[in-house]
């Protein structure tokens, strides 16, 4: 399966070890936008506001293209700060958009308490539970 990565930029580091495993299932993966970097936001918004919205916006449009070029999407919702399975307003963005291109959903971990929980569940996402070889 054509799979695209999706998850908070706090977890690119933990990318490598899930991404070496699902290779070994066959599947072709695509990564998050600034992997190579994943705290370049930073950055940018040292620079100044105007330049980290357009940074933002940019990084936002390249979603829907990765999204639509793959079968699916894995969101790889791991603990964050004391929250459980976290899953911010970014990815949250990506859940929807592979949700309206009618994109195989499947969850690393079990849907968060969060903010948008209800969106969540109405999307009914695939829950693996960390057991990769259910991605198919």
């Amino acid at each position: 399966m054509n799979l695209f990565i999706i998850c908070s930029k706090h977890f690119y580091d933990k990318i490598p070890k899930i991404a070496e495993e699902l290779k070994s299932y066959g599947h072709n993966l695509t990564f998050p936008n600034s992997y190579e970097e994943p705290f370049k936001e930073e950055e940018m918004k040292k620079v100044g506001s105007q330049e980290h919205s357009e940074w933002k916006r940019n990084m936002m449009k390249l979603q829907e293209p990765k999204i639509r070029a793959n079968e699916g999407v894995l969101i790889y919702n791991l603990n964050k700060n004391g929250i459980e399975n976290y899953i911010g307003g970014a990815t949250f963005m990506e859940i929807v958009k592979a949700w309206e291109l009618d994109k195989k959903v499947f969850f690393y971990n079990p849907i968060p308490e969060c903010i948008f929980t209800d969106e969540l569940k109405g999307i009914n996402p695939i829950i693996i539970n960390k057991d990769l070889s259910k991605i198919i």
